[in-house]
């Protein structure tokens, strides 16, 4: 794959650390110039240790978060914020609570529409992003069968926020979460491909052998739908964080 897409490999203590540096940098010199630093967010595992470290320097030097406006990528169709295993009580739990932020600073789609509402939820949560200025910096994962957000494979680099169906790789690796596959529900509104190339910068993290796979393969060959990451190399400033030998893209 040609582009500018650039691997570093190394611990996931010390990506997490790299990244809250610059988030934290970025939020102070945002502040100081009276403007807004606006983040993309992610859920899971590959994003919590940036959320422990931009915390723990808030804790320690009082950052600037009144500044700090974020969005986040995605949540399940079928859960309500309220629901423990939502991402809106992720979010909150993890990052939006221990930093003080007021609920008008946060952004994650509603899961707890009926299905007549989510074209325009979905519209209008593209509006907010827009209404914001767009995302400065967006954190990404990697799904084992490739998707980012929830962009499963078969997604085209001009999607944009949509409902979508969750595949069942997507569905399995959440099932421990919900007590077994039958619970996890089956959609999700998530942001596109599109919207994530829109971001000013977009940091990746891809940790565990059970993803380098699918690293492996957005890294060979042309872009295409089947393998969501790939459309990322058409983008100016793309860091990926992994623990993969994967070397250059051949």
């Amino acid at each position: 794959m040609a582009g500018p897409m650039l691997l570093d490999a190394c611990a996931a203590s010390a990506a997490d650390a790299r990244v809250a540096d610059e988030i934290a940098t970025l939020l102070c010199e945002r502040a100081r110039a009276g403007r807004t630093l606006v983040l993309g967010l992610a859920t899971g595992r590959s994003p919590a240790g940036v959320y422990r470290e931009l915390v723990a320097r808030h804790l320690a030097n009082a950052l600037p978060v009144a500044a700090l406006r974020t969005f986040n990528l995605d949540e399940y169709l079928g859960l309500a914020p309220s629901d423990a295993r939502s991402f809106h009580a992720q979010m909150r739990r993890q990052l939006f609570e221990p930093l003080g932020l007021a609920p008008a600073q946060w952004n994650i789609p509603r899961g707890d529409l009926e299905p007549a509402r989510w074209s325009a939820h979905c519209a209008a949560y593209a509006q907010a992003i827009r209404d914001a200025g767009g995302i400065d910096l967006q954190l990404l994962g990697l799904g084992r069968n490739g998707h980012v957000g929830f962009n499963e494979p078969g997604s085209a680099c001009d999607s944009r926020v949509r409902a979508v169906e969750l595949a069942r790789e997507t569905r399995e690796d959440a099932a421990f979460a919900f007590g077994g596959l039958d619970a996890v529900p089956t959609h999700a509104i998530s942001i596109g491909i599109a919207d994530i190339l829109a971001a000013a910068r977009i940091r990746v993290f891809v940790y565990g052998a059970a993803k380098h796979a699918a690293l492996r393969a957005a890294l060979d060959g042309p872009p295409s739908v089947e393998r969501p990451l790939s459309w990322l190399a058409a983008h100016a400033d793309v860091h990926v964080y992994t623990d993969a030998a994967v070397g250059a893209p051949r």
